[in-house]
């Protein structure tokens, strides 16, 4: 009867040892708040370094555990390659799911962009959106039409970038995505 004790005793504290081993490496299938936190800053990090990205190209991201979705348009196709392959560095990212769309070539395109450039930035209450190598206004064309991504400081700034860039002829419609964030 004690055998019989001490072997349901020993059997249980298995089990229990067990359901304890797969609840901790169940924790460790997703990182920490600290850890997850500094892959998002070194992802966003390594993106904005990446040497031919420009103001035509828009690449967002995800962070999810260890994984990291890729997002958004660019023009060059080597350009979400790179971008790929400067996330796969970092240290903690176990996959990367590149969703990143390369942009068709198009002269009528190339076009509108440096059209819808000029009409932004070169605008003179506009400018200061120029200043610095990372421009927050992304604008995107495809097949004719255009989407401007990124941030602004202002309600009123929003809006005179989408009438500026209404004014572009040879556009067959403008999507403004642009998020207001006042600055400090």
């Amino acid at each position: 009867m004690r055998t019989k004790a001490i072997t349901s005793l020993a059997s249980l504290f298995f089990i229990a040892s067990l359901s304890v081993a797969s609840l901790s490496s169940a924790a460790q299938d997703q990182p920490s708040g600290k850890s997850q936190e500094r892959i998002t800053r070194e992802v966003r990090h390594e993106l904005l370094m990446l040497p031919y990205f420009g103001v035509f190209d828009n690449i967002a991201y995800k962070v999810d555990g260890y994984t990291v979705t890729l997002l958004g348009q660019v023009v060059r196709p080597s350009l979400k390659s790179d971008a790929e392959n400067v996330v796969k560095r970092i240290e903690g990212v176990e996959k990367v799911d590149n969703q990143i769309e390369v942009l068709p070539p198009s002269s009528m395109d190339d076009r509108l962009r440096a059209q819808l450039f000029r009409a932004i930035y070169q605008y003179p209450s506009l400018q200061k959106y120029e200043l610095g190598v990372q421009k927050p206004i992304r604008i995107i064309v495809k097949n004719g039409r255009a989407s401007l991504e990124g941030v602004v400081d202002s309600e009123s700034d929003k809006n005179l970038v989408g009438i500026r860039a209404n004014g572009v002829s040879g556009l067959f419609s403008v999507t403004n995505n642009l998020q207001v964030v006042p600055s400090k």
